[in-house]
């Protein structure tokens, strides 16, 4: 059970927990620093690991930060405390996205979730063509709801128009200097240091040409990645919520990882198509094809089962924490 103290070793834990979210581009736009005398642990945003080009508002920055605010709830949860938190607490300090305080002493969170932000990975492989069953459906609609946002599964037709729009932002972003130089920027050679995404994890490409991976090694590697054959009939997701404010940014990216984690626990795997969502024209037609609004998109997910993808690396606890003054711990 929790307590009125925290150890060293235990926040180093709970925020190792938290950078084990998925970012866009693998950009990890955190930073982390403990209010002792509240116990409470505030997540900022790390402007300098933004996207200027990709996502001049900062939804998707956002987003990525949900993801790890919803790590560190399970980590505190599992710790045996009660995770109260609180989206954007101070107007007068817009870098502060979300606080999450270490309330009394609780039950001990869903071990289930707990191991499987350990596990969870983005796959960029092939998928089989065995459907998710309609039970694992509903949980993870469950989930993404229970964050406040709408989770759905389109039919086929329909998630052939999504894919479509995804393969139109690829080949935008692909063709936009300024976006492509971007995008190199967090893509690093295997024998560089730094952190990024490797080019040793970068997956194949489809020779059919129907599923938009976004390519990022195309400048690695001139000929193309390796090609495979993927699923002939993909499970697509569309994440959604009924605003867009940067509060409803936060609450999706919650509830993305959520979705994410229930999904690893059940041996799903998935993979995020995110190029559509970079385009403003683009992320509005990812709604219904009627024009009706039914919610604003965040994050179009493929899923199914397949191998587990590799790990991308993370910056540390301590690379990510700062002191009182804002500035990096030694």
């Amino acid at each position: 059970m929790g307590s009125t103290t925290l150890d060293a070793a235990t926040l180093e834990k709970l925020v190792s927990a938290a950078v084990a979210a998925p970012s866009v581009h693998n950009t990890q736009p955190w930073r982390f620093r403990l209010a002792p005398d509240t116990l409470t642990l505030e997540i900022h945003a790390a402007a300098e690991r933004g996207l200027r080009h990709i996502d001049p508002t900062g939804r998707a920055l956002h987003v990525s930060v949900g993801c790890a605010v919803l790590n560190l709830r399970v980590a505190v949860a599992h710790f045996g405390w009660e995770p109260v938190t609180r989206l954007l607490p101070r107007p007068s300090t817009p870098g502060l996205l979300a606080a999450v305080r270490f309330g009394g002493s609780a039950r001990p969170g869903s071990a289930r979730l707990y191991d499987a932000l350990w596990r969870r990975h983005s796959s960029r492989f092939p998928f089989s063509e065995r459907p998710l069953p309609a039970d694992v459906r509903a949980e993870l609609s469950e989930a993404a709801l229970a964050e406040g946002a709408l989770l759905t599964f389109p039919p086929p037709v329909e998630s052939q128009r999504l894919l479509l729009l995804t393969r139109e932002g690829e080949h935008r972003n692909n063709t936009s200097a300024d976006r492509a130089t971007e995008s190199r920027q967090w893509v690093r050679e295997p024998d560089r240091s730094g952190l990024g995404m490797p080019a040793r994890t970068l997956g194949p490409q489809d020779f059919r040409e129907r599923m938009p991976m976004r390519d990022y090694g195309a400048h690695l590697h001139p000929g193309g990645l390796p090609a495979q054959a993927f699923e002939r009939h993909p499970t697509i997701v569309l994440l959604s919520t009924a605003h867009d404010r940067r509060t409803d940014w936060l609450r999706a990216g919650q509830a993305l990882e959520r979705v994410l984690l229930v999904a690893t626990a059940h041996g799903v795997r998935a993979s995020l198509l995110h190029q559509a969502l970079e385009w403003p024209d683009l992320r509005e037609q990812l709604g219904p094809p009627s024009g009706s609004r039914s919610g604003h998109p965040h994050m179009v997910i493929r899923m199914g089962y397949g191998p587990t993808g590799p790990s991308t690396p993370r910056r540390s606890a301590r690379q990510t924490m700062t002191g009182g003054d804002g500035s990096a711990l030694p």
